[in-house]
């Protein structure tokens, strides 16, 4: 009876669920990534690198993984406190709060950073209070970090959420009766549960700045060697025609950031084995 039941499934077996997912996951992202590969390998090794080692590719290199490591970082602290505050408080205006988090995920990008730019050029409804201290925002690497904060948010939040809201209250009380201190508590008790969950938040928002374009090309002024991010050298040699060299600095950037999600990833597949271990000892 139990093994009848077992075998029940509103889905098809594994065989045919497999052979769907193989096929939808070639299609969509094996395929195309297959794709920048095969159009690189057209480009002799001399060839390939010149063209990824230019003065002016490298720096956008340099420029867009600096910026997405430290909006992601920014997006990793204060989305942390936002699903906190979103989870743990109730007040007026909450459920608006919640809708306003996924707005960069409905809001188009190119809006976005028209809205940025014109917040924080110079004359901007922001700009002008910071202009007179030197601060310059639009135009600038800092306001690209601004772009891909605001873009990258929602990651973090939505990652953090739920397993926030998982956290039964009980182990918290227990901490406190047994003396520790609210930071204490924080820190040694909800923070390691919600370790793994900040991680992944800081990969996915990491890896959605690192391709980000739409939000950036506009406060980013596009100055060679200053601001100019990958995304845009890439669609620069694509409007020249340039297929091949778009694809290596593709590929590049592929390279990094998937050397960059390996160590990360196996970082936190290290501390949740630690976890466990600590748990088992237990």
């Amino acid at each position: 009876m139990n093994q009848k039941s077992w075998r029940i499934s509103p889905l098809p077996g594994f065989g045919p669920a497999m052979g769907f997912t193989l096929l939808y996951v070639t299609l969509i992202v094996l395929i195309p990534l297959s794709a920048i590969f095969v159009i690189t390998a057209s480009l002799g090794w001399s060839d390939f690198w010149s063209v990824v080692t230019e003065p002016r590719v490298v720096a956008s290199y340099r420029l867009s993984l600096l910026t997405a490591l430290a909006a992601a970082g920014i997006n990793v602290i204060f989305g942390v406190l936002v699903a906190w505050v979103l989870v743990r408080y109730r007040f007026p205006g909450k459920k608006l709060m919640d809708g306003l988090v996924d707005l960069p995920f409905a809001l188009p990008t190119a809006v976005a950073g028209i809205a940025l730019t014109s917040l924080y050029t110079s004359n901007g409804w922001l700009g002008r209070w910071l202009d007179p201290f030197g601060i310059q925002v639009a135009f600038t690497p800092i306001g690209i970090t601004v772009a891909l904060v605001f873009i990258g948010l929602p990651f973090v939040v939505r990652t953090v959420q739920p397993v926030l809201q998982s956290i039964s209250r009980e182990v918290e009380e227990a901490a406190l009766s047994l003396g520790a201190t609210p930071r204490q508590t924080f820190f040694r008790v909800i923070l390691p549960e919600l370790f793994p969950a900040v991680v992944t938040g800081f990969v996915l928002a990491f890896s959605r700045a690192l391709g980000e374009y739409g939000s950036v090309v506009f406060i980013s002024g596009n100055m060679p060697l200053k601001t100019e991010i990958a995304p845009l050298i890439i669609m620069t040699k694509l409007e020249q025609f340039d297929y091949t060299g778009a694809a290596a600095v593709a590929l590049v950037m592929l390279s990094i950031s998937f050397v960059l999600l390996i160590i990360i990833n196996g970082f936190q597949t290290l501390q949740e084995q630690r976890k466990s271990r600590w748990k088992g000892a237990q």
